[in-house]
Formats: C-alpha cells, structure tokens, sequence
C-alpha cells in the first residue's frame, strides 16, 4: 500500500490538487518527464497514468498534481492524507531528453497550460540545473484563481511569463493572445536552441505551430489513453513521423513536428461520453451485466477419467513425454488415475510441471503429447490435456495431494529474481523454490499471472484457477512483488548488485502489432492486447467496473491465432445480438490457433473469412464521424508458390476489393518483445528482432543473468515457456 503522507488543494475550480505519496522506490528512480500508473482501491478501479510533478528520494516521497476530472481521478482527490493507494507503479516512460552540453549557452523555454504546469515543473526545474542553460518559462490559466506553482516555476527559471485568459493576474491573453503569441514574441527577441511544450494536446499542436515557423526544435509531452503503461495493451500509440510509437515506452515525449496531433485528439475523445451501467450511443460503450465467461472445455468425471486413463497403453518408450516441453512423465501419472487415484497422478505431474491445471487447459497437446501419442495413429490419441486437468482439479479441491517437499538446499542462502510472472517466470520460479532456492517473482502488473490473466479468458482459463497455482507457487516460499517495473523501477545491474545470485528474464512479448494500413488511428481500433486486458483483467464488461470497454455491433477481428479466437469469442459474449466476423488471409488449414478454439468459436457464433487481407480502416459512412470506424476494406487472396519454409506464400486478387461494416476493428497479428529490459541494460545481447539472445540452456551473455519464453523466441505458446523456464532453472541451480 503507498501511503499519501501531504494533500493540498492548489485550485477550486477546476479541482487541482497536490499529493505527496510514500513509494520510495519510485522517488529513488524518478527522474523529470516519467509518470506512474495507479489505482486507487482493490476492487473496481481504474489503471491511471499520472506524470510525477517532483520526488524526494530522501523522503522517498512522490509529487503529483491531479485535476479531477473523470471518476478515478475524483475518487483520488476525495482520499486524505494517512490514505493509501492499492497500487502505485513506476516509474514508466523515458526521462525528458536534455540538449547535450557542448559549452555553449543555451537557451530554452518551457511551455505549460492549466494542470500541466505541475507537470512542466519537474522538466524546468531539471533544465535549471544544467550549465550554460538559460530558461524562460511561459505558462497559461484560465483565471487568477486557477494559478499553479507559480512560485515554484519563478525560482527555476530565469524568465517567468505568467498568462490569464480573463486579464485577472499576469499578461491578459484576451488582449495580448495566447501563450503561443508570448512564445512568438520571445522567439522574436532571441531564437530558442529547443521548446518543451507541456499542457493540453491543443495547446501542444499550436506551439508547434509557431516554433515550425521559426524551425525550433519542439519536445512536447503526450498524454494519450493508458491502459497498462508498459507498453503491452497498445492502448497508448501515437502516430509520429508516420509511424506508431507507444507513448509508455517509446515517450512520452516527442517531436512535436512529426506528431499527429489530430489523430491524438481524436483517439483522446474515445470514452469522452462514458455513460456507467447502461450502452452510449455517441461512444458505443456497453457496460451491463451478467455475461456468461463460464469455462467451455467439458470436464471428465471421475468415471470418464477412469475409463480414458485406461484407454492408454501405458507404452514403455513414452514417445508422449518426448514432445512435452516440460518432461511430465505421462505413462506414470495416468496409471495412478486407472486406479482413481487423483492425487498421487496430481503429485507426478507438479514434480514436473508447476502449471498442472493451466497446462490442462490451454496447451496445444494436439501438437505435443497426443499428437505423438501411439494410439493417435489408428483412432484417436489418448486425451491426455483433459487427464491432466482433471488430476490438477480433483487433487487440489479434494486436498488429496501431498504437502509440498521440504526443500533440501535451502542451507546453500541463495536468492534468485524472477522478471515476469507468466509462465516461463512461473514456471522458473516454481523448479528453484522446489529445490530450495529463495525466489522473488517481479511483476509489472497489478496482479501476478502475466499474459494466464490479462490474455486468456475466464471461458478458457478461470481466473481462480491461475491464483490457485500461484498459492501453490507461495506454499514453497516464492515471494511476489507486484507494481515493479523492472528496466524503470530497478535495474537487471541493482538486482545482482543487491544480492541476488542470478536473474531470470521471463518478460514475455508484450508489444503488440498492427496492420501498418490506412485509418489503424481512428476510434473503434483496439490491438487484441487492449481489448482483452480490458476484459479478462479489469473486467470492464462488469457493471461496476471503472475501466470503459468499446464494444459494437459489428466487431472484426483480424487474425487467425488463440488470441484472435480468444478476441472473437470474448467479443461474441459481449455481442450477442450482432455479429463477430474473422477476417484471415490464408486458408482454414493454416489457421494457427488450436482446432478445439477454432471449433468453439464456430459453435458460438463467430463467422470466418478467409483468403481475405485487410486494406484499410474505412471512418464515417454510416456513424457520420469519420472519426469513428465505419468498415474494414478487404481483398480476397489466394494460395501463391510455397516458399522455402514449406509454407504457400499470399497473393491478393488484382480488382477483389470491398468492404466489411464494422464499428469495433481488432488486430490480432502477434506480439514483439518488450524493450524495456534490454534498454535499460545495455550489456544485455538482444538480436534485430529485439529477442534476447541465450543459449539452450537460457543463459545470456551476461554472466548470472537468464532468459526464456517470448521474451527470447517471440510470441509461442503457455507450455513453450514453461519449458524455458524450468530449463534456465535447472541451469542456474547447477551455478550453486
């Protein structure tokens, strides 16, 4: 809990307050242009990004200015001094870039309007300290009474230029223009080696107005929607120098003349009407309860387990062990199930898999074990996921496992960091706390899980079911730090430093991919990441959670993996009366995703086009926003030449073109790494696709320090990544 030790209220009207929170860590990390994200209370609250105003390592204290404006930011202003937040995570961002010191005087300026002012305040007080560096501050308010930090500003800057709109207190904008025509004036005087404009994004696309005139370098500080803030969901992307920036990792800050500023605005305005409990026609929200996520997949009863475990030959080579990633000796625990005993099978399978429930229920072992399984080659394959699963259930609800075992090295004092509490974290995490090691899992998030909870549906994963694992992961000792950043928090370097003997890197894949086409920035696009974190981890199809959910009609989503089914499928509950199209561009036959996923989201409604390629996001037709999706342009495509990889390359048919009605598009095109680790850590080998190099057994080419799952190999499976976790384990554990 982040306790906030001071409150003080900095305007009326609108509500401007300063808080002090106790999170010494964050305040030791903190520097000039990075932000946080919290929420305020356990249950229904939102993810929110602030910027960090000023922090006090000593204090170990952080500084935030809030307005309350929305219900979140609201439900912060209401709390007191002595409250605490639930969680407080940061800090995100990149620190504001400085002009490098070339001896030469410098001349800057800093800009803030409103609220932003507390905001700019970090960036001119760290300018302040630079040699050679003169800086001039312009900021604008509404009205006297809306006046901030305007003693704080004057003692950092050597010029301070105070405006009002109204004329009550400093230069009268009504009569002198907006602080745009102060800057001008100021540019005329003396031109500025660089502007930081900081404040309201209209205020943002005006300064870079003028200092494009005058051809200023201009860094300006954006604040789009924000979801996770570390770069997983997407929700925050900005298009800049026509590309798509995450402004959670690769910002906030920006050129301000290669950004589009409208396209932010526009994105800005997506849940501008949120109406709670009831559907927005102006935004398309839906948010209204109950919906049916209950889980899918049938369940064995004891006499069908029973019957199917006797169903296996119990074959002396295990050809089925060989292609699990984890080793689980198959043969062995579906014997103990022959005889009902559930708890005994339950024990074999956890000595090597520490997912035995997870894995059950979303591993491809059509691919794995049963796709190796010998009855598999004249009938069908022993149903070994469905065996495991049962095991893992009827063990841990009936309490007939045993205990965990003792450890047995736990003398040797070692300590491990785990990064990441996905599988491979999990996985690695499980294996060393099994052989005795003190493991310490640190997650990013708000809830430990990785991609088991934020990606993976209720109706395909039960929630209760992953904290059940990770209670068994705690039984063993692992110790899990929620709301640390590793890369911005701490650093891989502060870990080893601080006396930890090896670090393992399970970060996973948390970028997500777009299309690269035409209207991917207007309103009704969500990446497969945002939406389903919106859904499975904040539960914003709840009537009484604070985190907005778009929804529509006429949902696409563009794909043909898990995630996209698992999109479709959540769209499709949340959609009943319309329709939830996949639109993918080879043929059935190669769709990636599981065929049991792609089989149950045929049953519940999901309609499939494929040989279809989208073209372009299509705005306004029907809505009469052109903000606002209206289609999805496609072409029809067809089988081209198999390439080397053995795979039939996609040709599109010349004159195909058309569209598909949509008013809620998401792409589900996989995942690339996440930079912040390896740009924190510059020793770190990482290869052009961002992956983290290792070897076979994970280990990096940083001595003590380990990798393994999508953080290594991209975005791959739950079970791939157990088995890199459990390998880089095994080696760290050959270390001591």
């Amino acid at each position: 809990m982040y306790k906030i030790t001071e409150k003080k209220i900095l305007c009326e009207e609108p509500q401007i307050v300063l808080f002090k929170i106790h999170a010494p860590e964050v305040a030791t990390a903190a520097k000039a242009g990075q932000f946080i994200i919290f929420r305020a209370f356990e249950k229904n609250s939102e993810r929110v990004p602030l910027t960090i105003a000023d922090s006090d390592a000593r204090a170990g204290t952080v500084t935030l200015v809030v307005q309350a404006a929305g219900k979140s930011t609201k439900e912060l202003c209401g709390l007191l001094p002595g409250d605490s937040l639930q969680d407080f995570a940061g800090p995100l961002g990149k620190p504001t870039r400085f002009l490098p010191d070339n001896g030469k005087p410098q001349r800057v300026c800093v800009i803030g309007g409103g609220v932003g002012v507390g905001v700019a305040y970090p960036t001119a007080k760290a300018l302040s300290k630079l040699p050679n560096t003169e800086v001039t501050v312009i900021t604008g308010f509404r009205t006297v009474s809306a006046v901030i930090f305007e003693d704080e500003m004057s003692a950092v800057s050597d010029k301070y230029i105070l405006c009002t709109d109204d004329g009550s207190y400093g230069v009268n904008c009504a009569s002198a223009g907006f602080v745009t025509d102060m800057l001008r004036a100021e540019l005329e005087s003396a031109p500025f080696d660089r502007v930081y404009a900081i404040g309201p994004v209209p205020m943002m696309k005006a300064v870079c107005g003028v200092t494009r005139e005058s051809g200023t370098d201009t860094v300006v500080s954006l604040n789009p929607i924000m979801l996770d803030g570390t770069g997983m969901c997407g929700c925050c992307r900005v298009t800049v120098g026509g590309a798509i920036k995450f402004a959670c990792v690769d910002g906030p800050e920006f050129d301000g003349h290669a950004v589009d500023f409208d396209e932010l605005m526009s994105r800005n305005r997506t849940y501008q009407s949120v109406e709670r409990d009831k559907r927005c026609e102006e935004c398309n929200l839906l948010k209204v309860a109950p919906y049916d996520f209950s889980e899918v997949a049938k369940v064995f009863t004891e006499e069908e387990a029973v019957e199917e475990a006797r169903y296996c030959l119990g074959c002396k080579s295990a050809v089925c062990t060989d292609g699990c990633p984890v080793g689980v000796p198959i043969p062995q625990f579906i014997e103990k199930l022959k005889t009902g005993d559930a708890g005994a099978a339950y024990d074999i399978i956890r000595a090597a898999n520490m997912l035995p429930a997870v894995c059950g229920r979303v591993c491809p072992q059509e691919n794995q074990c049963e796709g190796r399984c010998v009855r598999g080659k004249k009938g069908r394959p022993v149903a070994i996921g469905k065996l495991e699963r049962y095991a893992a259930d009827v063990a841990v609800l009936s309490e007939t496992a045993a205990a965990p075992a003792t450890p047995t090295i736990a003398k040797l004092s070692k300590k491990v960091a785990v990064i990441g509490s996905g599988p491979a974290g999990l996985s690695c995490a499980g294996k060393l706390a099994q052989a005795g090691v003190s493991v310490t899992v640190f997650e990013a998030l708000h809830r430990a899980g990785g991609v088991l909870v934020y990606g993976i549906p209720e109706f395909r994963l039960p929630k209760s079911v992953v904290e059940r694992e990770i209670d068994e992961l705690r039984a063993l000792g692992v110790q899990f730090r929620l709301n640390t950043v590793i890369g911005k928090t701490a650093g891989v370097e502060q870990l080893l430093q601080s006396g930890y003997n090896a670090v393992f890197i399970g970060s996973g894949a948390g970028l997500p991919m777009f299309c690269g086409i035409d209207g991917e920035g207007k309103i009704g696009v969500l990446s497969a990441n945002e939406y389903l974190t919106r859904v499975n981890l904040m539960k914003s199809f709840e009537s009484d959670s604070a985190t907005p959910l778009p929804n529509g009609q006429r949902v696409i989503v563009i794909g043909g993996g898990n995630v996209a089914m698992d999109a479709a499928r959540c769209a499709k509950r949340l959609n009943p009366t319309g329709t939830v199209t996949i639109v993918y561009r080879r043929g059935r036959g190669e769709l990636p995703a599981r065929a049991e996923e792609v089989k149950h989201a045929e049953e519940e409604g999901v309609i499939f086009k494929m040989y279809t390629a989208p073209v372009a996001v299509v705005g306004g037709s029907s809505a009469g926003n052109t903000e606002k999706v209206s289609a999805l342009r496609v072409i029809k495509t067809e089988a081209g030449e198999v390439d080397a990889s053995g795979r039939a390359g996609v040709v599109e048919t010349a004159g195909s073109e058309y569209e598909i009605e949509a008013d809620l598009i998401i792409p589900a095109l996989g995942t690339r790494p996440n930079p912040i680790i390896g740009d924190s850590f510059a020793a770190l080998e990482r290869n052009r696709r961002g992956c983290i190099v290792t070897d076979e057994s994970g280990a990096t080419n940083v001595k003590y320090v380990y990798a393994g799952g999508d953080a290594v190999t991209g975005a791959a499976t739950v079970i791939l990544a157990m088995g890199a976790g459990k390998r880089a384990a095994e080696a760290i554990l050959e270390l001591f």
